[in-house]
């Protein structure tokens, strides 16, 4: 069994981040659309989430982006500006309400844990390094003068 995705018509080399055929489909509708006004889109935006895809499953720097895909100065800009305008998590959102609705369930789940021991601790931790840096610094103070 290949880790490629199903791609009908590549037009490069595919890499097992690739986005599938099937894949492109539901992500697409989801993605923003040109304003209308300025230059029109000269990138392909599925070329664009094959490239920011690969660095996150790579872990790869921006400027080692495979020569085949989108320069990397494209994709990290469309990365960071998706990021600013909240498309991330609108993409997210949305794929999330479209599962939990195909599998019956509501849109939104009612249901949160916390893990308090690690709360407490945490804030307990908090003040006792606080103290610690407090008693170090009175310490030096007293050494000094």
């Amino acid at each position: 069994m290949s880790r490629l995705p199903k791609i009908a018509n590549p037009q490069r080399q595919i890499y097992p981040s690739d986005l599938s055929d099937a894949e492109w489909e539901v992500l697409k509708p989801l993605l923003p659309h040109p304003k209308g006004v300025g230059h029109p889109r000269t990138v392909d935006l599925r070329e664009i989430l094959n490239g920011i895809f690969y660095v996150l499953r790579t872990g790869c720097q921006w400027e080692m982006l495979p020569h085949d895909l989108p320069p990397y100065t494209t994709v990290y800009q469309y990365c960071r500006k998706w990021h600013r305008k909240g498309i991330w998590q609108k993409l997210h959102d949305e794929l999330r309400h479209q599962l939990r609705t195909r599998m019956g369930r509501e849109e939104d789940s009612a249901v949160a844990i916390a893990d308090s021991q690690s709360v407490k601790t945490t804030e307990k931790r908090g003040l006792s390094t606080v103290m610690m840096v407090a008693n170090k610094l009175r310490d030096v103070n007293v050494i000094s003068s």
